[in-house]
């Protein structure tokens, strides 16, 4: 069998979390082990689209546990930061909207993990990164085998997998922003994991579990009746189990079982800041916040079974199934504030009285919305390999089908606090149940996909087509005439092509076109249409082992066609989806890694890496819209797309030897601006004071951290994010300017045996 083709077969795969078998050679469990890294140059040679991971050493270097701080290491990958923490990403492929990952379709170990991914892809969810093994990220043509957002790209988490001998690993980690040095960060990672060989075949087992308690980094001002002013923090548990059968047969085949559950509580606030008090003390929360709370559960199930009925034939069948609860308890806007009602980001624009409420100064009513809401995924995955030719012309047809039925149902209510002059609160009016909002959205999508990868000679040619349909329904329960269905069809195709020309250099290219389904109530209340997109790429790799030097350049140009944005893009989710119009965002990405110890034969390791991406993302129409709730409202053609920095790079290097090491990783974002209006001020251009208007900061950011190998199994742990204590504005959503995170000190221990 073709070297290249046992390796894309085995990359498959492994890609679905599916181990090679047990009687594989050790030649093909070397290719296995090195095409799971997708950026690694032995194996990408004639990949004809781009694609990375970042590797769980990558990950546990840092002691990373957001992915914003991960992904900045990926170039073509923008991330809008929140929390500080990486909770709720905002995160960008190639120009496409931010907001809470919408239009990037998520995955672990190949399943969809957005909580709605067809009826509500805003994801209030992600996967914990700091339990992953890796993670990958595919752009242009090498994502028409994922769907359903395609205008963007694919992120896929790569979870532990289950070890094919005993491992017993364990990770705790102590840390605080607080220069008392009083520990605000508690963190566990650990797991157990063998495969036992018997008569009946190999079984494999994992039990893993993650816990993380933060204290948070922000104050909450006090009031007479209120001083649990450090409540701002979170609390998270994930544990996770995995069970897999081979059986002894004459044909490979496997079993796989696996569980999670992920367990949520935050105390986490969509309010941000005055800009005199920001600029006084990012770090500061007004009194009017203290009720605000994020409390979610999640249970993750697959069952997936793969087998190989001969050597050039694989099925890979996954029945899988999502559950997500979520309700955020959280300030909504301010009331009888001299008998009117104020929004919470043009009360932080306005001062005044607003202010003052907001401030716990002033005599007023706080509304506090539960966005109280269930989630529902599930549904079965087949993708099928066939492999055919000879050495001349090479095939790998790939088909796969899947049916899939989500949900979400909006069941919130308001509750009304009466505050005195002072701050106390003197009085609450509960709300009923379902009265701001009773709703369900449901989905049912048919996927197909058809992909060959074609070989001949130097050249890698891989044509596909993708077709969507969605029957989605609508129901508002307090408003029946609202109600109703639609049905929707759609198309996604591309090809890209790889050219050998000699064995360091690479080069490829790829033209594609993507889609991104509207929701079940933006199809029916707006009569949205899909948004499309056509993408462009084309670039070159260059791979040398001997010099220890890799490297990577793509240039690409996406134009989106009938732009999607999403009703909560504002921060209170009041407005309604729609149709903004065309964007063209184009841009050169740029990777490199060099390791100078490998290349010059020292006795320690020094590797290097750059990351760059720059990006021209530009509106091509005006705005329809002058709806508040967006922040494509009053779009000028010409106008930069907001929160897409014309400039993002990561830098890093360290020392290495077998007993220690060290390394330092910078990270630059330029400034942005907050609304595709471009205003530098915060007002709207009908001059409404609206604090989500205006720019954020341009920030520089360097981590370091140092390892020491106590004893072969003992590896102790310590280091910095965030080491020069920036200050700097990161989002003006979800209401008003939002820092990120202060610096970070952490040490801890690793065992591994």
């Amino acid at each position: 069998m073709n070297k290249k083709l046992i390796a894309r077969t085995t990359a498959a795969l492994t890609a679905l979390g599916v181990a090679l078998p047990a009687q594989a050679t050790e030649e093909e469990a070397a290719v296995l082990d090195k095409i799971m890294v997708v950026g690694n140059p032995a194996n990408v040679e004639d990949m004809p689209g781009s694609a990375q991971v970042v590797t769980a050493e990558d990950i546990r270097r840092q002691n990373t546990d957001d992915v914003n701080r991960v992904l900045r290491q990926v170039p073509g990958v923008y991330v809008r930061e929140e929390d500080g923490f990486g909770l709720f990403p905002n995160i960008s492929l190639r120009g496409v909207d931010t907001t809470r990952s919408a239009k990037v379709t998520v995955m672990e170990d190949g399943v969809l993990t957005a909580p709605a991914p067809y009826s509500a892809p805003a994801a209030y969810y992600a996967p914990t990164i700091g339990r992953m093994s890796g993670i990958e990220v595919l752009k242009g043509s090498s994502q028409i085998k994922y769907g359903p957002q395609t205008t963007g790209g694919v992120i896929n988490y790569l979870s532990t997998p289950i070890p094919l001998k005993e491992t017993v690993y364990l990770k705790s980690s102590a840390g605080t922003y607080d220069a008392s040095g009083q520990f605000s960060d508690l963190r566990t990672h650990a797991y157990y994991g063998n495969t036992y060989r018997t008569r009946a075949g190999q079984f494999g087992l994992l039990v893993e579990g993650y816990a993380r308690q933060n204290n948070g980094y922000k104050r909450i001002d006090q009031t007479p009746d209120f001083r649990a002013v450090d409540d701002t923090g979170f609390r998270k548990t994930d544990p996770m189990i995995k069970l897999s059968w081979e059986p002894d047969s004459e044909i490979y085949q496997r079993l796989e079982f696996k569980y999670g559950r992920s367990k949520l509580d935050a105390d986490e606030t969509y309010l941000g800041l005055s800009e005199a008090d920001f600029a006084a003390n990012p770090y500061r929360r007004y009194s009017s916040s203290r009720f605000d709370n994020m409390r979610s559960n999640q249970t993750r199930s697959y069952l997936r079974y793969a087998v190989s009925p001969s050597d050039d034939f694989d099925i890979i069948a996954t029945l899988y199934n999502n559950d997500f609860e979520r309700n955020w308890y959280k300030l909504k806007d301010l009331r009888n504030v001299n008998g009117s009602k104020v929004g919470l980001a043009s009360a932080l624009a306005q001062g005044g009285d607003a202010l003052a409420c907001a401030k716990g100064e002033l005599a007023c009513t706080l509304r506090v919305r539960a966005n109280n809401r269930s989630y529902n995924t599930r549904g079965i995955d087949t993708v099928a390999y066939y492999r055919f030719g000879d050495d001349a012309l090479r095939h790998e047809v790939s088909a796969g089908v899947r049916y899939n039925i989500d949900k979400v149902r909006r069941f919130q209510w308001d509750d009304d606090y009466t505050q005195a002059a002072n701050g106390t609160l003197t009085g609450m009016s509960p709300g009923a149940p379902g009265d701001a909002g009773n709703r369900l959205q449901k989905t049912r999508a048919l996927a197909i996909f058809v992909q060959d990868t074609i070989e001949a000679g130097p050249w890698s040619l891989v044509p596909g087509v993708r077709y969507e349909t969605l029957d989605q329904t609508y129901e508002d329960y307090a408003k029946p005439s609202k109600s109703g269905s639609n049905t929707l069809n759609m198309f996604a195709g591309g090809l890209g092509v790889a050219y050998e020309i000699d064995d360091n250099w690479t080069g490829f290219g790829g033209v594609y076109r993507g889609f991104s389904p509207p929701s079940p109530s933006g199809a029916v209340k707006s009569g949205l249409k899909e948004e499309t997109s056509l993408s462009l790429e084309a670039g070159a790799r260059y791979a040398n082992r001997r010099q220890a030097l890799a490297a990577e350049a793509t240039a690409f140009v996406t134009t989106f066609n009938d732009l999607i944005v999403i009703d909560n893009v504002g921060g209170t989710g009041t407005g309604n989806d729609e149709n903004f119009g065309k964007v063209r965002s184009a841009g050169l990405e740029l990777a490199a890694q060099y390791d100078a110890g490998i290349a010059n034969g020292w006795s320690l390791r020094n590797p290097w890496y750059i990351s760059l991406t720059y990006t021209n993302a530009t509106q091509l129409n005006d705005a329809k819209s002058t709806d508040a709730e967006s922040i494509f409202s009053y779009g000028k053609k010409g106008n930069k797309v907001p929160y897409i920095p014309d400039l993002a790079f990561s830098l890093g290097t360290g020392i290495e030897t077998a007993d220690w090491g060290a390394y330092v990783s910078t990270s630059y974002v330029g400034e942005t601006f907050a609304s595709a209006a471009n205003t530098s001020g915060q007002t709207t251009p009908a001059g409404t004071p609206d604090a989500r208007y205006g720019k954020t900061d341009s920030y520089f950011v360097a981590d370091a951290s140092a390892f020491y190998r106590a004893s072969k199994s003992v590896k102790l742990f310590a280091g910095a994010q965030n080491l020069f204590d920036s200050s700097y504005n990161v989002s003006r959503q979800p209401a008003g300017p939002r820092p990120g995170m202060p610096r970070f000190v952490y040490a801890g221990i690793e065992l591994t045996m």
